[in-house]
């Protein structure tokens, strides 16, 4: 008897449950998407000069408010996801040549030269020398995206091949490209240079590549022989600090240190 006395109120018990759900759904929702983060203008860390002050003057999006999409625009790994997704969809397919270069311990350098489209804005002829990120090279989505755009507003581009991770070109040394070597993208930078003796260079790297072009300019001033600039696009400064980030769980940090542990096994073992 007490316990069908107690049977109305099973109901509400579920509801309670339900709510608890849905709101533990929403907040992961929140957390995941990002949604409580806000919009800002970028940080800008510079020395104030004629230069400095050129290229605020020129760049005013660099001093405005950065409005993501909406809904999913905050979320890292959302944009992540679509882009890779979509970039395999939509990203254009550049014609190149692809260049071989044998360095001096036998490896084969390659990268690929692409040759503006249009006529520079101001006349000039630009070479964009490209390093991309880890374990990449000139067939990336984002890479050919870049490069696309550069062709259409007057840009020669030369995309270094990092030494492996072209999966139809084999080692010809016992070697591989590593987090600091400049060799190869220092050989590509000097192809350009003989072969367009006229050329200004405009030096361009992505994430790790971030790291070696800076490097490359600095190992030697006469590396920045005719280097009109130089942009580094999402540079990681510290190997060492970086590592302890990416072994944390927040944010599923580690998980993208397993995707690029396992990518660069995969590159290591195509060689064996």
């Amino acid at each position: 008897m007490s316990a069908m006395l107690e049977t109305p109120e099973l109901p509400a018990v579920f509801d309670g449950v339900k709510l608890a759900a849905v709101a533990a759904v929403l907040y992961i929702i929140v957390r995941c998407l990002n949604l409580k983060s806000p919009t800002a203008p970028p940080e800008l860390i510079y020395q104030d000069s004629a230069l400095a002050r050129f290229l605020l003057k020129s760049c005013p999006l660099l001093t405005k408010e950065y409005i993501p999409p909406l809904i999913w625009g905050k979320s890292g790994h959302i944009q992540t996801a679509l882009y890779g997704k979509m970039g395999r969809v939509r990203s254009p397919h550049p014609y190149g040549l692809r260049k071989y270069l044998t360095m001096p311990d036998g490896a084969t350098a390659t990268f690929d030269l692409f040759e503006p489209q249009s006529e520079h804005c101001i006349g000039e002829d630009v070479t964009m020398v490209i390093c991309p990120g880890i374990a990449n090279h000139s067939e990336k989505q984002y890479i050919r995206t870049f490069v696309d755009y550069a062709q259409k507003n007057g840009y020669r581009c030369a995309v270094l091949n990092h030494l492996g991770a072209l999966p139809n070109i084999e080692l010809t040394s016992p070697r591989m490209f590593t987090y600091g070597c400049t060799w190869e993208f220092g050989a590509m930078v000097n192809y350009i240079r003989k072969t367009y003796p006229q050329t200004q260079l405009a030096v361009v790297g992505f994430s790790l590549g971030g790291n070696i072009v800076c490097k490359y300019l600095g190992e030697n001033q006469a590396n920045q022989e005719r280097v009109l600039c130089c942009v580094s696009v999402c540079q990681g400064y510290s190997a060492l600090r970086a590592q302890e980030t990416f072994m944390q769980w927040d944010q599923c940090r580690r998980f993208y240190n397993f995707l690029m542990a396992d990518n660069m096994k995969k590159i290591i073992l195509s060689h064996r």
